[in-house]
């Protein structure tokens, strides 16, 4: 852009130069008196007698020179003088002509290349500006990108805080075991220098308080859900599956309960496995009916909603027969306060580190949902919290380290959207989405020894994986 438009000035700054060169220069030349102009364009009334006089010069509409001459009187004594002046002043201005002429042609080739490249220069700005348009869209996505994680590390300010406090009592577990294996290490090459019996109370006394430290470890707050992975499918659109969380890798049975009511038969399988491949190992026929999905499978034994009431049962599989039945007061049942899937699923009893838990609502609470922890013998309620989410507007519900998560829906785009605590009596909203794949969920619940939440998902028995963000308690936490 900057040669053509450099091009077109000189041009024009030569044009202004010729044509001040003709009105001063020309008159000199052939020896003749100017006169200077008052002003650009206008005429001086100067006699013919004085000599050729150059008036003025100026621009036709199409850019070339025009110079104003005007001839003195004729005498016969310098005719043949003037008429050789005449003849010169008229060679020159041709030239002039042809070359202004040339100027001209150049000019207009100049101008149609500067309207070209003005074109092209509209053209370019307006891919800048998409370009910038783009760029700041593409800035914006990243800033969004860079703000969701900032938002997913501020839960951890915390607890890194809490890592500062638990780094001493980390060091000193490390310098104990560093100092037991340089014993040992050396019981190999000299034996009887030590006394193996301190030794080994020092080892079991190591091993029990880290035993203590990985238990602190097993809670922490939920961050993430993923999965789910389809188990099996089999049954009606609403159940429930289950194992125990406390029994051992080895004697890991499943439990299976199809459908919300009208029915009293438990399948028991020897591992998921025999699940998967339907190989039933024992059936259970119980003395009453049960009511929901929300039942739960604690050290051995079954806790179950009788139907239509709202006694809590617990029947023991290795016995057969029930151990304990109490009534849980003020809860509403028979579809007084379900979940939003409905299914007499008023009750719902889940386990979790801590402990056996009832989850319900009250009219004393406005249909709100009440926490109720409970003694897994007796049945009995040890202590209560009233929230204030209605039970109604859950889908379903879980517990994780004395922490209640509340999902919004049983249906697709369900979210983890409230959680309580127990320990603090305090509640916020969350947001952690998990995927609903088939669509209706009737049951969830949480198995900690797995770390998974156990789902039935319209008739297909589903697992996802929880991630947990550990807080390791120290002795001076209350």
């Amino acid at each position: 852009m900057g040669a053509p438009l450099l091009k077109l000035g000189v041009v024009l700054s030569t044009m202004a130069m010729i044509s001040n060169w003709m009105s001063q220069t020309l008159p000199s030349l052939i020896g003749l008196n100017t006169t200077r102009l008052s002003a650009p364009d206008t005429l001086t009334q100067i006699s013919p007698k004085e000599g050729w006089q150059v008036y003025s010069s100026a621009q036709d509409p199409d850019g070339r020179c025009i110079c104003t001459v005007v001839a003195p009187e004729q005498n016969l004594c310098s005719r043949d003088a003037k008429s050789r002046q005449l003849r010169q002043l008229l060679e020159k201005v041709q030239n002039m002509s042809q070359s202004i002429e040339v100027l001209n042609l150049r000019t207009q080739r100049d101008f149609q290349y500067v309207l070209k490249m003005e074109t092209q220069m509209k053209g370019l700005k307006a891919k800048f500006r998409q370009i910038e348009d783009d760029r700041k869209t593409l800035m914006t996505k990243h800033f969004q990108e860079l703000k969701e994680k900032m938002d997913e590390l501020l839960p951890l300010i915390p607890v890194l805080e809490q890592y500062k406090t638990d780094a001493k009592l980390i060091t000193q577990f490390k310098e104990e075991i560093r100092n037991l294996s340089s014993v040992l290490t050396g019981i190999q090459e000299e034996i009887g220098a030590y006394d193996y019996e301190e030794l080994h109370q020092r080892v079991l006394s190591l091993e029990t308080r880290l035993r203590d430290c990985m238990k602190k470890l097993t809670c922490g707050k939920l961050m993430k859900i993923t999965g789910p992975i389809t188990v099996k499918t089999s049954g009606t659109r609403f159940g429930a599956w289950m194992t125990d969380p406390l029994a051992s890798e080895k004697h890991n049975r499943v439990w299976y309960m199809d459908s919300y009511t009208n029915n009293k038969i438990v399948r028991e399988y020897k591992s998921i496995a025999d699940f998967v491949s339907g190989a039933e190992s024992r059936t259970y026929n119980l003395p009453f009916k049960w009511a929901g999905t929300n039942h739960v499978v604690y050290n051995g034994s079954l806790y179950f909603n009788k139907y239509q009431s709202n006694i809590i049962i617990k029947y023991s599989f290795d016995l057969g027969r029930v151990l304990a039945q109490r009534s849980l007061e003020y809860a509403g049942f028979h579809n007084v306060y379900p979940y939003t899937w409905g299914g007499f699923s008023d009750i719902d009893l889940m386990a979790d580190e801590i402990g056996l838990w009832a989850v319900y609502a009250t009219n004393q609470n406005a249909g709100n949902i009440v926490i109720s922890q409970l003694n897994q013998d007796t049945l009995e309620v040890m202590k209560s919290w009233s929230t204030g989410y209605p039970k109604r507007s859950a889908g379903e519900s879980f517990m994780i380290c004395g922490t209640l998560y509340v999902t919004n829906s049983h249906l697709t785009g369900a979210k983890v959207y409230y959680s309580y605590s127990t320990k603090t009596s305090t509640y916020e909203y969350t947001d952690i989405p998990f995927h609903n794949q088939y669509f209706h969920i009737s049951m969830l619940d949480y198995n900690a020894r797995d770390r998974a939440l156990y789902a039935w998902n319209n008739g297909h028995q589903v697992l996802f994986n929880v991630t947990l963000f550990h807080i390791i308690k120290t002795e001076d936490d209350t």
